[in-house]
């Protein structure tokens, strides 16, 4: 694993811890030799785990759309800044360079972001590692939205654990290293056993 994508809000949220973990994960993704890749803002959460990947010497590559070049003010002192055409590009220009996926605190695109990518794993279209920061608890509301889809017959117990979950930066890599994708094939079981 060489590097990780983050995705996070372009907010800081409503109280510090959550910029105080962007900058702990951003610390923990350069002692581990990763690189990070991003939306490639300069505002919010993306722009303080980019400027503390930096500052501590690490390596920052971000993915932005020419339109929100400016409404997400395009970060310039990255070790790589790619503008693409739009929204799909930006997705898939940051799946191809990321060995593994971190969602942490953020809005309807962070979610819609995780979830594409989650969806991926559990169809087989990638075997990378999809992670929960979970900063104070920010993520139990989803994580139990989750476990009750296994409940009511959504989701197998299997699909589930693909989500790696920790509110421990250097915890977190360390399961985003140790990931094994699940053997089972989505489709090769009827579709009546969950």
């Amino acid at each position: 694993m060489k590097s990780v994508c983050v995705f996070c809000g372009s907010s800081d949220g409503a109280r510090p811890v959550y910029a105080d973990a962007a900058k702990a994960f951003g610390r923990a993704l350069v002692a581990a030799g990763l690189t990070l890749v991003y939306g490639g803002g300069k505002v919010g959460l993306m722009g303080v785990i980019a400027d503390t990947v930096m500052a501590e010497g690490g390596r920052a590559v971000g993915v932005i759309p020419e339109l929100l070049v400016d409404k997400e003010v395009g970060h310039k002192g990255l070790s790589e800044l790619h503008v693409v055409p739009d929204m799909h590009q930006r997705k898939k220009m940051m799946a191809d360079l990321a060995d593994a996926f971190v969602a942490m605190p953020g809005g309807a695109g962070t979610l819609e972001e995780l979830f594409e990518v989650y969806t991926w794993a559990q169809l087989g279209y990638h075997h990378k590692a999809v992670a929960l920061y979970n900063i104070d608890g920010f993520y139990d509301p989803l994580i139990a939205l989750l476990r009750h889809t296994v409940h009511e017959g959504f989701m197998r117990q299997t699909y589930f654990d693909i989500l790696q979950i920790d509110a421990d930066p250097a915890a977190l890599i360390g399961r985003l290293r140790a990931y094994q994708p699940p053997v089972q094939d989505k489709w090769a079981q009827k579709r009546d056993e969950v």
